[in-house]
């Protein structure tokens, strides 16, 4: 079955080529977006297809995981510089929410195959900074407040279950926690709050990032109810999905973060493949 939901208008600016995703001037009404059902079959294709938009286009692919995998490092390189060994944990959890901004790129190079041009780098760049203009640059504003709003619940849980507790580097605080059952108790209330940002980021964004970058025909809020629309009509897939790209993201960070390399792209190409079969493609 499928279903329709209304897109507002946009004043997105022009796209850099005519091989980047598609522009319109003016605000005009715009025909409503289409949806299609998303099952189990539909997930391991979008993954297989994944997985061969990377081994087509390698190179790309893992700049842009090295450049995430970096991201981590130095989130790392950081809280050891300025001592605070508390924040690592949290904030590579953080981290992962940013995942499917940092995967633009990796969509305009599906987008490209899918076309069958052979995506090349100034045209895959060129594209990423004309983002800057649309309303793409929009959600980024959103994912960087996510991030701040967990970075401030971690700190606010901390306190209230740790504040009176004393312990010395991170050592200390690693024993605190698996140790005492206020440290416990800390570790599972900040789970459960964690997982449930991560299930609001990953319905805000698994499909809007990707619709944003493939048309300006959209608003972000139109893309990001759509996302929650697709997720909501499609919950055991879509939910399969989002718990497999965190294991599959927490899998790759374990090893020094040299798995993101490859993971990234591939769950970044696979998340191209899931919105355009969740998506209707936007008429000629």
């Amino acid at each position: 079955m499928m279903t329709e939901t209304s897109a507002a208008p946009s004043s997105s600016g022009p796209s850099p080529s005519s091989s980047s995703p598609s522009s319109s001037s003016g605000d005009v009404r715009r025909a409503p977006l289409t949806l299609h059902p998303v099952n189990a079959a539909h997930i391991n294709a979008a993954w297989r297809a994944g997985v061969r938009d990377f081994t087509r286009a390698p190179l790309i692919g893992l700049f842009f995981g090295a450049v995430y995998a970096l991201g981590g490092v130095g989130m790392l390189a950081a809280a050891a510089v300025y001592d605070m060994g508390w924040i690592v944990y949290p904030a590579l959890a953080g981290f992962a929410l940013i995942g499917p901004f940092a995967a633009v790129g990796l969509y305009e190079v599906s987008r490209r195959l899918e076309a069958g041009e052979t995506p090349g780098w100034s045209g895959v760049v060129n594209v990423i900074w004309a983002q800057r203009k649309r309303e793409i640059a929009w959600m980024g504003f959103v994912m960087i407040f996510l991030l701040v709003v967990w970075m401030y619940q971690v700190r606010m849980l901390l306190a209230l279950f740790l504040g009176f507790e004393a312990f010395h580097g991170i050592d200390g605080l690693v024993r605190t926690i698996f140790t005492t059952p206020t440290g416990l108790a800390f570790l599972a209330v900040g789970h459960a709050v964690g997982a449930l940002l991560a299930l609001a980021v990953f319905c805000l964004t698994v499909i809007s990032i990707p619709l944003l970058l493939d048309r300006d025909d959209v608003d972000f809020v139109t893309a990001m109810v759509t996302s929650i629309k697709v997720v909501k009509e499609n919950p055991g897939p879509m939910f399969a999905w989002g718990l497999f790209v965190v294991i599959a993201l927490f899998i790759s960070a374990i090893p020094a973060f040299l798995g993101l390399l490859v993971s990234l792209p591939m769950l970044g190409h696979a998340t191209w493949h899931i919105y355009r079969r969740a998506v209707e493609p936007k008429a000629a």
